[in-house]
């Protein structure tokens, strides 16, 4: 169901940004609430267009595993871990955050990009239903995702697994489901939620402009980066 509200944009769009689509996620929702948010969208189907947009984002529906693999046989693991090495911007949408890890409980013969440490787990066995469906707000929501009054609406969820990062200072957000759990990671360009921002609505697309924003105006990144904050491991 389409939820996101478009609203008219100018001409001045000039940050493109590349989806990557490796055959797992839902393209055509995170590639209008994109364009919504202000950004011209290319989908990203051959490693060799990375270098024709500003940014990427990686969505992801399925398992931790399968999308590793989707993204090896699309040829854009390669590329994806030289963009992550690089600095450069990234945005990471449900797997596409998961696989910013080194390893997941989901798919344990499976390693992630392996570019921030830490591990994905899954939901502890309580009364709560998983997986975790529906809209949730945050706490501690900080840092460039969140400027204005971001962080302090609803947004939506659907995973039964979220990540552990090994760094407490990658943390931008918290969201509580039976236990706490980061809710989105922000390091240098990089920025990554476990919640769905284009099935969000109006909180949603104002996280996207904050996305763009960084993209177009790097200053913009606010509190959350390299210069603030100890390097993880391996960076």
């Amino acid at each position: 169901m389409e939820i996101v509200k478009l609203k008219e944009k100018t001409s001045s769009q000039t940050t493109k940004i590349g989806v990557v689509d490796y055959g797992r996620g839902n393209l055509r929702s995170v590639g209008k609430a994109l364009e919504a948010a202000g950004a011209r969208v290319e989908m990203l189907t051959d490693p060799s267009r990375f270098d024709a947009v500003d940014a990427v984002v990686v969505p992801g529906v399925g398992s931790f595993g399968d999308c590793a693999g989707s993204l090896k046989n699309s040829g854009m693991w390669d590329a994806l871990q030289e963009w992550l090495r690089t600095d450069r911007p990234y945005l990471g949408i449900c797997l596409g955050y998961q696989l910013l890890f080194e390893t997941s409980e989901e798919s344990p013969e499976a390693r992630g990009l392996g570019y921030l440490p830490g591990r994905v787990v899954r939901f502890p066995v309580t009364d709560l239903k998983i997986p975790h469906m529906g809209w949730n707000t945050l706490s501690a929501a900080t840092g460039p995702l969140y400027q204005g009054e971001v962080g302090t609406g609803a947004f939506y969820f659907v995973h039964s697994y979220y990540p552990v990062p090994a760094e407490a200072g990658l943390t931008s957000a918290i969201c509580e489901y039976g236990v706490p759990f980061a809710a989105s990671i922000s390091w240098g360009a990089v920025h990554a939620t476990q919640f769905h921002p284009e099935k969000s609505q109006a909180g949603g697309l104002a996280l996207l402009e904050n996305f763009i924003k960084t993209v177009s105006d790097p200053e913009s990144k606010g509190s959350l980066n390299k210069t603030s904050h100890a390097a993880p491991a391996g960076h």
